[in-house]
């Protein structure tokens, strides 16, 4: 695992080989960040990030390394959390809080907003589809905030009032959402 741009970039993680999780692509990591930093986000700006279903920590990593000013990790299983807080402790950064969590019951506990939010879980997970709807419900985004969920090619959220976009990178897919700005009507 590598880290493709800002203060930490051509970084390399070795993740254990036991690890179930997977990591999101360079290629497709590398062509998120770029739709990303080109279109929707100035990382930085000094803007809080969450990470769901952290993994590996690459796209936490990434987002410290791009200059997000916090970023939480929120991971279940124990030894990935471990190796998330290993990196962070690696690169000496105060900016990212690893949480070991079941990501829904965060979702709902949580009274934080950010601007920025990215899911990962697993392309099997059986309540994959409800994730979006839960992170609007419970208002983790900020006023024109923005989250990425990095699916399998068999989900589609089109429908979604907050969808805006889908991209396509081999056998991986990212829709984006968009929080609804307030107006004063």
């Amino acid at each position: 695992m590598r880290v493709i741009s800002g203060i930490y970039k051509r970084r390399r993680f070795d993740v254990p080989h036991t690890f179930k999780a997977r990591p999101t692509t360079d290629f497709a990591k590398e062509n998120l960040f770029n739709v990303l930093c080109n279109n929707y986000v100035d990382f930085e700006e000094g803007i809080t990030a969450l990470d769901l279903f952290a993994g590996t920590g690459s796209i936490s990593i990434e987002l410290v390394s791009r200059g997000c000013d916090r970023v939480i990790s929120v991971e279940k299983d124990p030894q990935h959390l471990s190796f998330i807080s290993q990196i962070m402790r690696e690169v000496k950064t105060d900016k990212c809080f690893p949480i070991r969590a079941d990501v829904f019951k965060y979702i709902e506990k949580c009274h934080e907003q950010f601007d920025f939010i990215f899911a990962d879980p697993p392309y099997a997970l059986k309540d994959l589809e409800s994730i979006p709807t839960r992170i609007f419900e419970n208002g983790l985004l900020k006023e024109d905030g923005l989250l990425v969920l990095e699916h399998g090619k068999d989900n589609h959220f089109e429908d979604d009032p907050h969808f805006i976009e889908r991209r396509v990178y081999g056998s991986v897919n990212f829709s984006f959402f968009k929080a609804k700005v307030q107006t004063d009507e």
